[in-house]
């Protein structure tokens, strides 16, 4: 059941996030200062680069790996392509995760490692398969952890993780806010100094400080119907989320809302980019999950029954390209169908601003919705 009046009660939410996650998405600007830091302190800014890479692939475990991949891919656009190793393996366990290098990955590529914890053995051996082929390798990963030793044997750059007590929890440490941050700043400076995307020392002064605003409108000492995260969980409370993005930063932000919810609040969440997610999704609003769709006898008692899921539609845009907009035809889609809408659109700035803002408002919203449904 969603406790709806948890929402407005500060100190039972407090009571209630025992694992610190609003005091992650809270400290997410100060996770950005803190990572541009140790770049800055590991020698980032002083790096020369001959020239750009012929491809970055990138490994790490968990959401937090994949979010980093498709964030620096989608900012780098077509400048180079920007692989994800998928790890495999029987379980999820760091000593079960297996990582490879691809066939033709040799010298004039570059292997970024991003990792909460950095105790993947199978990461280790990657660095040193990388090194036998002459890949660069750049890691990201926690101080002392056994990832560092295999780096600094390989000759590669680490970058010390920023990282909090709460962090060491591996329950969460996939999805939560400051994760992302601590590992996606070091990367964007690294692609700033390769040319590959523009993420100077000012730019990421300006992301940190686009988080802390936001979190200071999604935080949960304000009201619900002030508060942009709050109100979004709220109407997800008892909805199957179809989550439709628009625009460069919107895309992946709305795979890792997806991918928070069902981490964090235990739920299912479905995403896709406009306006592809105009079919891939319109059966769902002519389905059973539609809001006006009931099959059954109207007049049964429905008083012990539980809540029945919904689907609606959640559009995250940001700046479409070239000015057009399938925005008007989503709204038609689903209003069509008595399918509820809610949206969210940040404030002007760069890609990196507008991608910040949706992150942490979303990143809010699945952290208010997990707290509010016991999860």
């Amino acid at each position: 059941m969603f406790d709806e009046t948890l929402l407005d009660d500060p100190d039972a939410l407090a009571r209630a996030d025992r694992r610190g996650l609003l005091r992650g998405a809270a400290e997410a600007g100060a996770r950005v200062r803190t990572a541009a830091r140790h770049a800055a302190e590991a020698g980032m800014n002083d790096l020369k680069p001959d020239g750009r890479p012929r491809a970055v692939l990138i490994a790490g475990p968990g959401t937090a790996a994949t979010g980093v991949a498709e964030l620096l891919g989608r900012l780098a656009g077509a400048a180079c392509p920007v692989i994800r190793l998928r790890p495999t393996g029987v379980a999820p366990a760091p000593g079960a995760l297996r990582w490879e290098l691809p066939g033709w990955a040799g010298p004039v590529d570059l292997l970024l490692i991003a990792s909460p914890t950095g105790t993947e053995p199978s990461l280790s051996l990657l660095v040193e398969q990388a090194y036998r082929r002459g890949v660069t390798v750049v890691a990201v990963c926690p101080k002392g952890a056994p990832l560092t030793e295999s780096v600094a044997g390989a000759r590669g750059l680490f970058v010390p993780m920023a990282t909090s007590p709460y962090d060491q929890d591996e329950l969460v440490a996939a999805s939560a806010p400051g994760v992302l941050w601590s590992l996606l700043t070091p990367l964007l400076a690294l692609l700033d100094r390769t040319g590959l995307l523009a993420a100077p020392a000012e730019t990421l002064e300006k992301v940190a400080d686009r988080l802390d605003h936001t979190a200071e409108r999604c935080g949960p000492a304000i009201a619900t119907y002030s508060n942009p995260a709050k109100t979004l969980a709220s109407e997800l409370a008892e909805a199957l989320p179809l989550i439709w993005t628009e625009g460069a930063a919107a895309g992946p932000a709305g795979r890792r809302f997806a991918a928070a919810i069902a981490e964090l609040a235990g739920r299912p969440a479905l995403a896709a980019d406009l306006p592809e997610a105009l079919p891939a999704h319109g059966a769902l609003l002519t389905s059973t999950l539609a809001a006006g769709s009931d099959p059954d006898d109207f007049f049964r008692d429905r008083v012990e029954e539980g809540q029945a899921l919904r689907a609606r539609v959640v559009l995250l845009r940001d700046r479409p390209a070239d000015g057009l907009s399938a925005a008007v035809a989503a709204r038609e889609l689903a209003l069509s169908h008595d399918t509820a809408i809610s949206e969210l659109e940040p404030e002007e700035g760069t890609d990196l601003e507008t991608l910040a803002e949706l992150i942490a408002v979303t990143d809010f919203a699945a952290i208010y919705l997990g707290l509010a449904s016991g999860t």
